[in-house]
């Protein structure tokens, strides 16, 4: 696309005038107009007039006016010269085609770069080291802003819409109430189904009520239910987030005075907060019908006795213990999602990767605080 230039239609073309070569400099005058449309000049008189030149000086004196065919004509000149050996003096051109021409020699993919050398291993590791340092430098930076918001929520000072908290709040809850139950109730089955088959050979098939209400008001329901959001709202956070960045409206947000992350990541925390306790309870409702289904059609107990069994089976302790875990996969669910929204590059394809990224991070960090809790519900006796 050629470059911007003052229309001079009665000028002479662009000319490429080498000057006969004195005390080793060869001086090639550039003048005239330079347009694609009339296209490039031959260099075949500068290439004879190279022999025995020790320097040449590329003057443009009588420069008329140019676009990017001066630029390909000047990329030439010097690939002559570099065959030659022969040094090049650019400090009589115009410094905005200076400008370019530097520009264009650091653009990569020049076919004149050498090619990088092989990385050895010891680097390979420092590099790969100082990525995981990065990213947990951008981890603890957005947990402060973050954490920096909340006060100014607590203290009334926030800038949120409560119409995107209620429509989030609808999209994270409500709308996930098919594919919370389809799993749980899943779940249920296959645990009562494995235990079923275990339990039947000692006599003891009505302790599968308690295999299932204990695995499934303790772990299992608010794990699974934790999985299916991080794979549902998690990502789904992450690819508006990144698109509204690639638009440049997270930009916009912060030229206008509002903080992005009250406006936006405020309310999708508080909605998985608020939301994620709910669908727990549901998935652990859910999961022992699914339990009380495999009860009734295999092992012949009673809708009644399942359900009494069950009640037996769990405490008041546990179900606040597998609340307490949802509400916090929530705050995870939510932060990774935001992080990685956040950390978005500027094309459509990192958009993609973004929802990736919160997807495996969430992941990660729900299995990560799953063991952490096994581990304190038992040094605590819980």
């Amino acid at each position: 696309m050629p470059l911007p230039h003052t229309s001079e239609p009665f000028s002479q073309p662009g000319r490429v005038a080498p000057e006969p070569a004195s005390g080793g400099v060869l001086v090639v005058n550039i003048s005239g107009a330079w347009r694609l449309e009339d296209g490039i000049p031959s260099l075949d008189a500068l290439e004879q007039e190279l022999n025995g030149a020790q320097r040449v000086v590329l003057r443009a004196q009588e420069l008329k006016s140019w676009d990017s065919s001066l630029l390909v004509v000047i990329s030439r000149i010097e690939e002559l010269c570099r065959r030659a050996g022969t040094a090049v003096d650019r400090s009589q051109l115009p410094h905005g085609l200076m400008r370019l021409l530097e520009l264009a020699a650091a653009a990569p993919g020049q076919t004149g770069a050498s090619p990088a050398p092989p990385r050895s291993w010891l680097t390979r590791v420092g590099l790969a080291a100082i990525d995981v340092f990065d990213a947990a430098g951008g981890f603890i930076d957005f947990l402060g802003q973050l954490s920096a918001a909340f006060v100014r929520l607590f203290t009334s000072r926030a800038r949120l819409r409560l119409s995107d908290l209620f429509e989030i709040i609808q999209q994270s809850g409500a709308d996930a109430l098919p594919i919370v139950a389809l799993i749980s109730y899943l779940v249920g089955v296959i645990l009562a189904f494995m235990g079923a088959v275990q339990l039947q050979q000692f006599g003891a098939s009505i302790y599968v009520a308690d295999l299932v209400a204990i695995g499934i008001v303790r772990e299992m329901g608010a794990m699974m239910t934790a999985i299916i959001m991080a794979g549902r709202t998690g990502a789904a956070f992450a690819a508006r987030l990144g698109t509204m960045k690639v638009t440049q409206e997270t930009d916009a947000l912060a030229t206008m005075g509002i903080s992005p992350i009250e406006f936006l990541v405020l309310p999708r925390v508080i909605a998985l907060v608020l939301m994620m306790p709910m669908l727990c309870l549901y998935a652990d409702l859910v999961g022992i019908l699914g339990g009380a289904t495999i009860g009734a059609g295999m092992l012949g107990i009673s809708l009644t006795t399942y359900l009494r069994e069950s009640i037996h089976a769990v405490s008041l302790g546990d179900f606040a213990g597998g609340l307490f875990k949802g509400t916090v996969y929530g705050i995870l669910i939510a932060y990774a999602g935001c992080l990685r929204g956040f950390e978005c590059g500027n094309s459509s394809s990192a958009v993609g990767e973004a929802a990736t990224a919160a997807v495996v991070t969430a992941i990660v960090m729900i299995v990560s605080a799953c063991g952490l809790f096994a581990y304190l519900f038992h040094v605590l006796g819980i």
